[in-house]
């Protein structure tokens, strides 16, 4: 079962433009993400999947493996799908570039579900994080995800769910980690299916897959990266590494 990860690199960044060309001890962000997803061992290939030339020939001239968009895209699953189309791999592992504090253990327990789904019936592996204080309930950049009993997502949403309609009912809340595992016939689907509303309400790209029936196992991590979104991150990273 040849696994890959996938690395998802656009330049331009709404809140902190060319966060990934910024110097994180001595390397940029993206070639400390890319020598992260390398090192823990995982995966047969890793490779940088972008829109710029510039973090391209970064990752090139570093010795690593980087693809080139063809197409503008609006979400990272469809920018991944370009990339792997005539790749001959069978499960696709995105890790954001701009998290490269790479949690190994987590990333272990994504792949072992496909390896352990005999019958195919897992489309997608994702991971969430139990969240308890109202602040992080009610904030609308956690997504937060309700899954069944066998832990398949139910929904993704930005709001509260459930709704505290009634308290002290054991209801744990989850917020939604955006590390994926697909398969990549599920990245092939996703890439020629169209946006219903739900996604487009939300801005969620997960919904995509739930609204045309694809099964999402979820994982449970304590683990919390480190996005670099803005230039505090970037300093708080610089101070862990």
């Amino acid at each position: 079962m040849k696994t890959i990860a996938v690395i998802p690199a656009r330049y331009a960044s709404t809140r902190f433009p060319a966060k990934l060309m910024q110097d994180l001890g001595g390397k940029t962000v993206i070639i400390r993400t890319y020598e992260a997803a390398i090192n823990c061992q995982l995966f047969d290939d890793v490779f940088v999947v972008t829109d710029s030339d510039l973090i391209f020939n970064e990752i090139i001239a570093n010795g690593g493996k980087a693809i080139m968009s063809i197409k503008t895209h609006e979400s990272g699953s469809d920018r991944i799908a370009e990339a792997v189309a005539h790749l001959d791999v069978a499960i696709v592992v995105n890790i954001q570039g701009d998290e490269p504090f790479i949690d190994a253990e987590s990333l272990s327990k994504l792949i072992e579900i496909f390896k352990n789904d005999a019958d195919k019936k897992i489309d997608l592996a994702s991971l969430m994080r139990e969240i308890k204080t109202e602040s992080e309930i009610n904030n609308p950049n956690n997504v937060k995800v309700v899954v069944d009993q066998s832990g398949f997502a139910l929904y993704f949403s930005r709001a509260v769910i459930p709704y505290p309609r009634a308290i002290d009912v054991g209801v744990r809340y989850f917020q939604h980690i955006g590390i994926y595992a697909f398969r990549k016939q599920a990245l092939l689907d996703f890439y020629d299916l169209p946006m219903q509303s739900l996604e487009a309400s939300e801005k969620l790209e997960q919904l995509r897959y739930l609204e045309f029936g694809k099964k999402i196992k979820m994982v449970e991590t304590s683990h919390v990266g480190i996005g670099i979104d803005t230039i505090e991150d970037l300093e708080q990273a610089r101070r862990m590494l």
